[in-house]
């Protein structure tokens, strides 16, 4: 048997996750997971519930202090998780 068009399966499973509608729920749930990754183990140390609505990420943080020097960094933060999941699911962060 012969074979003329091959696809790497990766490929094949993302033209899948987005016809299904499955791509953004996917990646939200990485950047949920990530969110120790990028922004380490002294802020989430901090950190409680995080969810996201829309484009708007929503993060608590347990610390005034901390919350308030994420704040002011908070542009930076929305581009390195977008970095980190390779996409743009994010465009705003907000902390609570």
């Amino acid at each position: 048997m012969e074979r003329h068009k091959t696809t790497a399966i990766n490929s094949l499973l993302d033209i899948w996750l987005r016809s299904e509608g499955l791509e953004t729920p996917l990646l939200q749930h990485r950047m949920i997971k990530g969110w120790s990754v990028v922004m380490g183990a002294a802020v989430a140390k901090y950190t409680g519930h995080i969810d996201i609505y829309g484009n708007v990420m929503r993060v608590q943080i347990k610390s005034p202090a901390l919350r308030q020097n994420l704040l002011m960094m908070r542009t930076e933060i929305a581009k390195k998780m977008n970095d980190f999941v390779k996409a743009q699911v994010i465009q705003e962060i907000t902390f609570y």
